[in-house]
């Protein structure tokens, strides 16, 4: 077994562009369910919405400024039109509404009437919506090596996705530490602990989940472009399993904390890629084929995920107390 390359394919996980968008996707979860209380089960309507957002309007020609713009603006909106019929549910109701809503956007996407735009079922190519972005890079292109990682500058799974990544969810976890100790933070942990007394103190909770949602939500389309730089806008890869990874994450690493969903995603992906890449060095294949071990990796999530919930549902940072989880 060659451990050198699998080691040093589970480090390239740390800083990869799918773990800094996992950990932004989380951060927006944090906002809706750790800081709010808000079962959000669709989080993954809001990335495929801005990842949709982001492609279509560079394919339209747009600036990449104009096109992360739209992206933005598909997520509010689609928080608006969710929010307002379904903020007034509690608990298991609103967590059946978000993930039917993420599930509506999905087949949207996928819809044969759409294919012009969306292309249906096959999706986007990364090379038609990648320019702009690929463009604003102040690097040369070619390829860079640090230590044993050597990646291309500009191009697809490249350097300059992984500054741009984790620039954002650095200042994402800044903003969440300003929430968390601003005076707005504190009325939206009073709607998580009891929104009734929340209430009886003349907070307008309704507009307070709102916000929270609208600024989640927003958080998790931008997400959805870094998810989609180095690869294509495919709608049946962002559906209810990448919503359960986004929870995963979010409940491992810990919820209503501020680094809690960063190491939740780091630990997630190098922990998945560590047991497949070994499963395909130990495991025949005459035994067990390749596509089994994906599908096994899975079902570690699976079980990951009610251990979590039975015996740490607090997280490796996340204090009980803090839970939302508890007040449901």
């Amino acid at each position: 077994m060659d451990w050198t390359r699998i080691l040093t394919n589970v480090a390239g996980e740390f800083f990869a562009p799918t773990t800094a968008a996992y950990a932004l996707a989380a951060i927006g979860l944090n906002i809706h369910f750790g800081l709010t209380g808000l079962l959000n089960m669709g989080q993954a309507g809001f990335m495929l919405l801005g990842a949709y957002g982001f492609a279509i309007a560079t394919i339209a020609g747009w600036p990449l400024w104009a096109a992360v713009l739209i992206a933005i603006a598909a997520a509010t909106i689609f928080a608006l039109i969710l929010g307002i019929p379904t903020l007034k549910l509690r608990g298991d109701y609103l967590a059946i509404v978000t993930i039917a809503a993420a599930e509506i956007v999905r087949l949207v996407g996928r819809s044969t009437a759409l294919t012009e735009l969306t292309g249906a079922s096959s999706g986007l190519r990364g090379n038609q919506y990648k320019d702009t972005f690929q463009d604003a890079s102040p690097f040369d292109d070619g390829t860079w090596a640090l230590g044993p990682f050597e990646y291309a500058v500009n191009a697809s799974n490249s350097w300059w996705i992984r500054i741009v990544g984790w620039t954002v969810v650095a200042l994402a976890c800044l903003l969440v530490w300003l929430l968390i100790r601003s005076p707005w933070g504190r009325v939206l942990k009073g709607i998580r602990e009891d929104e009734d007394a929340v209430r009886s103190l003349g907070k307008n909770v309704y507009s307070y989940k709102m916000q929270a949602l609208v600024l989640g939500g927003v958080i998790g389309s931008l997400a959805g472009i870094l998810y989609v730089l180095p690869r294509a806008v495919q709608p049946d890869s962002m559906g209810r399993s990448m919503t359960f990874f986004i929870w995963t994450i979010l409940l491992l690493g810990g919820a209503a904390t501020v680094f809690g969903p960063v190491l939740g995603s780091i630990i997630f992906w190098a922990v998945l890629a560590l047991v497949k890449l070994t499963l395909r060095d130990v495991v025949p294949t005459t035994l067990v084929r390749s596509e089994q071990i994906e599908q096994f990796g899975w079902i570690i999530v699976g079980v990951a995920l009610m251990l979590l919930i039975i015996f740490r549902p607090q997280g490796i940072l996340g204090d009980k107390k803090e839970l939302a989880i508890n007040a449901h």
